[in-house]
């Protein structure tokens, strides 16, 4: 059994600053971790690995710096890692992103594909399911459990807000796993060391071969029209109003901005 990890390198802090000229976070200088909801991922892959083996092949995009992110994830359990990396990728939203990452997994064998749920640094959850619209495979998103792999079938529990339910999803597939249903181990001392200076290739378009007008910010539908930080306002003075007025003052206020 084969299995892919997406991962990505997000910024360990809640101090984001973005680029008003194009709309892109600015990375530089910031400290890195490994997105929670892709730990939890990479936590489930081990897991099967252990239980039913399998290779597992971890892959993300970003910049030279994400090989040191890769390596962690080779200490903890992972067989292979590949960086998708190229001046040309840079300022792709989550379309693109997807296109990019799909068309590297179609160089790779697998029978299943783990990614988190969302990225800490964008929260829009669209990347998974959308590589899985791109290799046009099944998907199943908000993955809380992983049950059992039986021939091709893979049983998991989905999670929605208010109830959950027992799937099965016909592999190959895509699963979204939420950061709290899963803990990454630590990284083996062992393998820290042996994997310290194994090879992480890296993938770049002249080997995947997209047409630059579908990556990139060029190729990215999406457009940020502004960014700013809100004004923080002087305190007001509290009111002290029965329910009925309060909510009559609420209407008000609302009414007064829209």
């Amino acid at each position: 059994m084969n299995i892919i990890v997406l991962v990505k390198q997000v910024p360990d802090t809640t101090e984001i600053h973005v680029d008003k000229e194009t709309g892109t976070l600015k990375r530089a200088g910031v400290p890195t971790i490994i997105n929670p909801d892709d730990q939890a991922g990479l936590e489930v892959a081990l897991t099967l690995k252990e239980t039913i083996g399998a290779k597992v092949t971890v892959l993300t995009m970003g910049p030279g710096q994400a090989k040191s992110m890769l390596h962690e994830c080779l200490a903890t359990g992972a067989d292979e890692a590949y960086l998708i990396s190229d001046r040309q990728f840079a300022g792709s939203d989550t379309w693109a992103t997807s296109k990019i990452l799909s068309e590297a997994i179609k160089t790779l064998d697998y029978d299943l594909i783990i990614a988190g749920r969302q990225a800490i640094d964008g929260d829009t959850a669209q990347v998974g399911p959308q590589v899985a619209e791109f290799l046009k495979i099944p998907q199943v998103t908000y993955v809380e459990k992983v049950h059992e792999v039986y021939q091709n079938t893979i049983t998991i529990t989905k999670a929605y807000e208010d109830y959950k339910v027992v799937l099965n999803a016909k592999m190959p597939c895509l699963l979204t796993v939420l950061s709290d249903a899963y803990t990454l181990r630590y990284m083996d001392a062992k393998r820290l060391f042996e994997t310290a200076h194994q090879p992480i290739p890296t993938l770049t378009n002249d080997t995947l071969s997209i047409d630059v007008e579908h990556i990139g910010l060029k190729g990215s539908p999406t457009r940020v029209k502004k960014t700013f930080v809100k004004a923080v306002n002087d305190k007001r003075k509290p009111l002290a109003l029965n329910p009925e007025d309060a909510a009559n003052k609420i209407i008000e206020s609302l009414r007064s901005i829209s």
